[in-house]
């Protein structure tokens, strides 16, 4: 009889631990169900994007042009060099942020667009688990870094031209990208590669004084009046060798009182290396 009590008491015992066992996997599968659930449900969504130009469908989170002026060959050295500036830029410009390049030329209004995408991101700090680092990384480099350099080298190619219109073209510029809903309070940047001798039938830099009061009293001044809506703007300065030399302090004056009269906030002018004829 004590035999069999012992019997009892033990099945029973191992009965209690399995079903112990059982109740603690139980919980350790919900408690990492739960976890996969929070993990799932606190990450970041994917913005639903426009897949030709990777754009999100609610809109941009910044815009960024790049003029280029090319109306004069640019030598090497300076090529090389706005090679270099640009493509840093863009890849220091955040996710989902549109960036443009255009090429100064009459026959566009705001600049012929030479490219034109919004950055896909390229998988820097990407989740692991609700993403694909690597992926984004190739996604960045063959549909938005290597078409941008293609743009950029051959943008950077003469387009000769008998007229320089820098003012309408950037007014055209600020009227596509920087004014309006889609523009909002987002930031905006500017970035222009010229001479920037503004050369047309009713003002030319090439002739009288440069300075901007004399401008003001054109009736350009008014015909090109620009609103900027706050954009940071980089002027990347080519410098050239003409008959007539131009004083590049008094040039780059007229163009910081430019941009600010116009709603821009000047960020950097640089003077870049080598020297071109016109």
């Amino acid at each position: 009889m004590g035999l069999r009590q012992t019997r009892t008491r033990s099945r029973r015992h191992g009965e209690l631990w399995k079903l112990l066992v059982a109740v603690l996997l139980t919980c350790l599968t919900l408690l990492g169900g739960g976890v996969g659930v929070y993990v799932w449900a606190t990450a970041t969504r994917p913005s639903v994007r426009d897949q030709t130009t990777f754009c999100p469908l609610e809109g941009w989170k910044a815009v960024t042009v790049m003029l280029l002026d090319t109306s004069d060959p640019l030598p090497k050295a300076t090529r090389d060099e706005v090679t270099k500036r640009l493509t840093d830029i863009a890849d220091d410009l955040p996710e989902h942020a549109l960036l443009e390049v255009r090429l100064l030329d009459p026959a566009f209004a705001a600049g012929r667009v030479g490219f034109s995408l919004c950055n896909p991101g390229d998988g820097r700090g990407l989740n692991e688990f609700t993403g694909n680092p690597s992926l984004a990384k190739r996604r960045w480099s063959e549909r938005f870094r290597e078409p941008l350099d293609r743009a950029l080298d051959s943008g950077l190619q003469p387009q000769r031209s008998e007229t320089s219109p820098i003012l309408a073209t950037l007014q055209g510029i600020a009227i596509d990208r920087f004014i309006g809903k889609a523009a909002g309070q987002i930031p905006k940047a500017l970035v222009i590669v010229s001479d920037m001798i503004e050369h047309g039938k009713d003002y030319s830099q090439y002739r009288g004084d440069l300075s901007y009061q004399r401008f003001k009293t054109t009736p350009v001044s008014a015909k090109f009046r620009t609103d900027l809506n706050g954009a940071t703007v980089q002027v990347l300065y080519v410098q050239r060798l003409i008959a007539r030399p131009i004083d590049s302090g008094a040039h780059i004056r007229f163009w910081i009182d430019w941009i600010q009269d116009n709603g821009g906030q000047l960020s950097k002018a640089i003077k870049l290396q080598g020297v071109g004829q016109s």
